[in-house]
Parts: structure tokens; sequence; C-alpha cells
């Protein structure tokens, strides 16, 4: 009997979306939680991701989120739709300040490293200490490797010369209306007003813990 020879495994594109940075990086840019016309349309990531990935390749996408104590009804629709796009969801619960989902986005670009035919990696991240290191790695072994986010809280792919940037704003259709930037590099004449990233109070949580 002749032996069959292993069939290669089909070039993979891979998006992983940060839900908890990007959500704080949007609400950041708004001075406030996001209304329906700033929320992130997944539909055009997805339509985006394909283009990405062309016919050859296999395109997967995953949203990686907590979810909060008390949080889950509201949270579940939105889980819902985005399992309807054709994302699949990473839920873990919120139970501590270290309850992340950086580590667990990192093992999954891993698995599907190991599996061989990861092509591209894309990754929806402000957060530069987390994956700045292992993606240009991933570049190193022949992986091409993105980020998209926004310009303001991305500067860790922006000043990479290995790393391809792309703004969340740029994708055609992801937001119904244009976000309201306003940047150090785009201030009007008449000046603008830049609000805080977080509560003046937060410092005296971070100085009990």
């Amino acid at each position: 009997m002749i032996p069959t020879a292993a069939v290669p495994p089909a070039p993979r594109v891979l998006l992983v979306w940060d839900a908890p940075n990007m959500d704080m990086s949007l609400g950041s840019l708004l001075g406030a939680r996001p209304t329906a016309a700033f929320r992130p349309r997944f539909d055009a990531v997805g339509r985006w991701l394909l283009e990405l990935a062309g016919p050859e390749s296999v395109a997967e996408a995953t949203v990686f989120t907590n979810v909060a104590p008390g949080s889950t009804e509201v949270v579940r629709p939105w889980v819902e739709a985005l399992r309807n796009v054709g994302f699949a969801v990473f839920a873990k619960p919120k139970l501590t300040d270290d309850s992340d989902v950086d580590d667990d986005m990192l093992a999954h670009i891993r698995f599907r490293a190991a599996e061989g035919g990861l092509k591209h990696v894309v990754v929806a991240s402000g957060d530069g200490r987390a994956f700045r290191e292992p993606l240009e790695e991933l570049d190193k072994a022949g992986t091409a490797v993105t980020v998209i986010g926004f310009r303001e809280h991305a500067s860790f792919a922006l000043t990479s010369e290995v790393i391809e940037f792309v703004d969340l704003e740029d994708i055609p259709g992801v937001f119904r209306e244009p976000l309201p930037r306003i940047g150090l590099d785009s201030l009007p004449e008449q000046g603008a007003w830049l609000q805080p990233f977080r509560p003046l109070s937060s410092l005296l949580t971070s100085r009990i813990q």
C-alpha cells in the first residue's frame, strides 16, 4: 500500500478582535459611550476580511470579549449578532482586573500558527504591550501581520517597521457616520477640548490597590 502524502492546510487569514481594548479606545475618541451611529459594523469588517483573504484562503474572525457579572442579558444580543454575521466569539467572565483576554487571543494565534498555513494575522487592538512582540515574531516566521484600530491608540503599529496598520474608520461601511475625531495633529483654529481617558477618581482606586 502506497502511503498518501499529507494534504497541506489551506492558507488562512485570521482576525482576532480585542473587544475590551477596542471599546475603550472608541470611548476615548468619543468622550462617551458609543451610540448606534458610532458602533462598528462587523458585517463591513467581515467583507473587508474576505476581500483581504481572497478566494484561495480561508477567512476566520473571532471576537474576544469579557462578560461582567450581571451584564449577560445586555451582552447576549451583541454576541448573537456577531455569530449571525459569521464571527466566532470567545467570551470570558470578568471576575478580576486580571481577567482579560490578551493571553487567550495570543494562544489562539499560536494554535493556528502551529497548524500550518497561517498566511496573515489581523489583530484589532491598540495594546502594544501584549501584541507588538508576538506580531513581529510572526512576521519573521513569514506570516503577514496587520493591526486595525484607531491611529490615536495604535502607536506601536504605526512605529513598527513590519506591522501594517489600517485605521478602522478607513474600512468602507464600518461606521454609519464619521467619527468626531480631534487630535493634536488636527486641531481647529479656535482650539478644542480633549476629554480625559478615564475619570480622575480612578487615581483613588489605583492607590488603594
